[in-house]
């Protein structure tokens, strides 16, 4: 047990000592809950940008995700789409791995 809690403890450290943007956030995944709340009802329907952005900020996603979701082009979006466009932002800005992709 006692290796068990040494190792728990160095894993812990290495975590915390890793460079910000080499880890997930711990909002990672929340723009796929976004994109999952937008088409719950109607999966083959059509959502504008605004409904994206006003869902984001309803959901009160951090201020990095609010910019992705602001970054989006004007018109509306089918599932695929959109999330072709919020991938193309994310990776743009090098955030894949912090805040993850969506599908």
């Amino acid at each position: 047990m006692e290796h068990m809690k040494d190792t728990d403890y160095t894993d812990k450290r290495r975590h915390e000592a890793s460079p910000a943007g080499s880890r997930p956030a711990p909002e990672y995944g929340e723009l796929q809950k976004l994109v999952d709340e937008l088409y719950a009802v109607g999966p083959s329907q059509a959502v504008s940008r605004m409904d994206v952005v006003v869902r984001a900020e309803v959901d009160d996603l951090p201020e990095d995700l609010i910019e992705v979701v602001e970054l989006l082009p004007a018109g509306r979006y089918k599932r695929a789409r959109l999330c072709d466009q919020l991938n193309s932002i994310i990776t743009a800005h090098g955030w894949a791995y912090v805040y993850g992709t969506v599908e």
